[in-house]
């Protein structure tokens, strides 16, 4: 027989789980486009001084070697801030994820013992 009150039970409490993963996702992502807020910020204060300085520079061989010392920092710092932002992802992508284990689980077990074993049909 079916029971209601189990079945509100259990509406709720997979109401209460989304509204808390659509939190927690809103969360990620927020840290995330500060994050890369940030970096664009400090990435653009960078360019303007290197600029300046570059504009300040007497010789060929400075302006080079200057030029040389900016790209490699500036290769360095996007390295940098590329693996942070893919391991928020992927944190972001884990706690999303995390709700639906156990029930993913579970329906796996019970559809894996429901479904007959398929067994190779006889030549």
């Amino acid at each position: 027989m079916f029971n209601f009150d189990d079945a509100n039970k259990k509406s709720k409490e997979a109401v209460d789980t989304a509204l808390k993963n659509y939190s927690d996702t809103t969360k990620g992502f927020q840290a995330i486009a500060a994050e890369a807020t940030e970096y664009s910020k400090k990435s653009f204060q960078d360019a303007v001084t290197h600029f300046e300085t570059l504009a300040g520079v007497k010789s060929f061989e400075a302006a080079f070697e200057l030029q040389t010392s900016y790209v490699k920092a500036y290769f360095e710092g996007f390295v940098s801030e590329t693996t942070k932002l893919s391991e928020m992802y992927a944190d972001l992508a884990k706690s999303a994820y995390k709700p639906h284990e156990a029930p993913i689980a579970a329906a796996v077990v019970k559809s894996a013992k429901s479904a007959p074993s398929a067994t190779p049909a006889a030549a």
